[in-house]
């Protein structure tokens, strides 16, 4: 597939759908079709951006001869039924994270797109920025020496008012799937899946978790300390401690932001500031038409080893602080 010629559909309309659509264009992609519920809030979405082709259902758009692949954009609830559809269509996909809701959907979506030899990657945008980037370049290098400790917090103020689907337990909302995916797929992406986990949660008068605390511990005795909640505007930095220093992420650390690499002695080594064009996640859309250009079916940078991997994890600590969503109580 000619990564020039990649052929971009939008699934949904909201927020995040609008962030991802302008940083394709940014990026230069063809996005030549948006799909919704309503005709008329894709014909709005497609006014917009510019893309030619608006449906006024999901499945006219996974069905369209015009795509060839899918940013899935719906609420967590809505990603696997979303994704089986299109991967039934015979769409590649970009997923947005969380993947699902559990890993048994996630086994299922990555089991039909495996038989059907299509590409699909969770969108965790964070992983393909250039500061994300070039931290794990340091970790992996040794700069750092072992990693052994990881801190990281992702805590924001989101009343009710300011966005009802994080509350809703029938959209999958909850500070863990929204929020806590991301400090949750950090460690995953520096340290692995964790052998044992020690959670706590303080959950809503809706029964969703408010806020969650996790202590993640690895095989080889290295630590994740890990904080996620939507009532509570946190510091949202992270750093990662090893033998031989340290990377102090600087706010917000799952955006393209500036940190600092620091030795044992606490002397700087690399102070790292540089900026990019829109929100970012023009890198994740790279990455998937890099993928799709040189016939991969799996990203590397984030494998669906890796998304499966971190699914699980958040089913043990879903388990753990009693989150069950009501699709799931069927």
């Amino acid at each position: 597939m000619d990564k020039q010629n990649i052929r971009w559909g939008i699934l949904a309309t909201g927020g995040i759908a609008r962030l991802q659509t302008a940083d394709l264009i940014t990026n230069g992609s063809r996005v030549e079709a948006v799909g919704s519920r309503s005709l008329s809030s894709a014909e709005k979405f497609g006014d917009e951006f510019n893309i030619p082709y608006r449906y006024g259902s999901y499945e006219e758009l996974c069905d369209s001869p015009e795509v060839d692949v899918i940013y899935i954009a719906t609420p967590h609830t809505f990603h696997y039924e979303n994704a089986m559809m299109a991967l039934e269509k015979g769409k590649h996909l970009l997923v947005e994270k969380a993947f699902t809701i559990n890993s048994r959907q996630a086994e299922e979506i990555i089991n039909l797109a495996q038989k059907k030899n299509l590409f699909v990657m969770e969108a965790m945008w964070t992983r393909f920025l250039p500061s994300m980037q070039r931290i794990k370049e340091i970790v992996s290098s040794g700069g750092i020496g072992e990693l052994r400790l990881i801190l990281a917090d992702h805590d924001q103020y989101i009343p009710m008012e300011k966005a009802r689907r994080l509350h809703d337990p029938a959209l999958g909302g909850g500070a863990l799937l929204d929020l806590g995916i991301y400090v949750i797929s950090l460690a995953d992406f520096m340290l692995g899946e964790p052998e044992k986990m020690s959670v706590e949660g303080t959950m809503t008068d809706l029964g969703v978790d408010e806020m969650t605390a996790m202590l993640f511990r690895y095989a080889n005795g290295a630590q994740a300390v890990l904080h996620c909640g939507f009532m509570t505007p946190g510091s949202n930095k992270a750093v990662l401690v090893g033998t031989k220093g340290r990377i102090e992420i600087d706010p917000v650390w799952y955006t393209q932001t500036s940190f600092t690499h620091l030795d044992a002695d606490g002397r700087v080594i690399e102070r790292y500031e540089d900026t990019i064009k829109g929100r970012g996640m023009q890198y994740q859309a790279q990455e998937v038409e890099s993928c799709l250009a040189a016939g991969k079916t799996d990203s590397s940078v984030m494998p669906l080893a890796g998304t499966l991997s971190i699914m699980k994890t958040m089913d043990r600590i879903r388990d753990e602080i009693n989150l069950v969503y009501p699709e799931e109580k069927e």
